[in-house]
C-alpha cells in the first residue's frame, strides 16, 4: 500500500495530531515562507519550486484546518491571497525551534549563512528552552506526559 497514509486525527496525542495536520515537509515550508511575506499561490510556488498541483492540495489543507485563510487580493479580485490565521501564527514557537535545532545539528560550523533575528533590535533569538510553570528550566528529561 505505498503511498497511503495512516490518519493520525483521532490519535490521544497531541504531536501525532499535529503532524496529521502540518506535518509534512510541504506544509511547514509554506508556513515558513508566509511567515517572510508570501502570500500569493505564485509566490510560495516560485519559492519552493514546487509542482502547482501539490502546492494547490497543501494550501487547500492548510486553509481548511484554519493555519490559512483566503483574502481577495484586493476589491473585486478574483485572484487571493494566503494569509496566516492566530492558529498559524502559533507555528512560529516551532519553525524558531526548528530552526535552532537545525542550526546546532544540520551544518558544519561556519557553513549557515542566517540566523533568527528580532525584527526590531536585529539581535539573534535567544536560545527556546522548556520552563515550568514557575519558571524553572526543565531538561530533556524532565517533563513527561500526564492525564489531565
Amino acid at each position: 500500500m505505498k503511498g497511503k497514509k495512516t490518519d493520525l486525527g483521532s490519535a490521544d496525542c497531541a504531536i501525532a495530531r499535529s503532524l496529521d495536520l502540518i506535518g509534512d515537509w510541504w506544509s511547514l515550508l509554506i508556513v515558513r515562507d508566509a511567515f517572510q511575506g508570501k502570500e500569493r499561490f505564485g509566490e510560495f510556488q516560485t519559492g519552493l519550486g514546487l509542482a502547482k498541483n501539490i502546492l494547490s492540495t497543501r494550501l487547500k489543507k492548510l486553509v481548511s484546518e484554519g493555519i490559512f485563510k483566503m483574502l481577495p487580493e484586493s476589491e473585486g479580485s478574483s485572484r487571493s491571497r494566503y494569509v496566516l490565521t492566530p492558529k498559524g501564527e502559533r507555528l512560529c514557537v516551532l519553525l524558531a525551534a526548528l530552526w535552532q535545532w537545525g542550526e546546532e545539528s544540520c551544518f558544519r560550523p561556519g557553513e549557515l549563512k542566517r540566523t533568527l533575528v528580532d525584527v526590531n533590535s536585529r539581535k539573534p533569538l535567544a536560545r527556546l528552552e522548556l520552563r515550568s510553570q514557575d519558571g524553572r528550566r526543565v531538561g530533556p528529561r524532565g517533563f513527561t506526559l500526564a492525564k489531565r
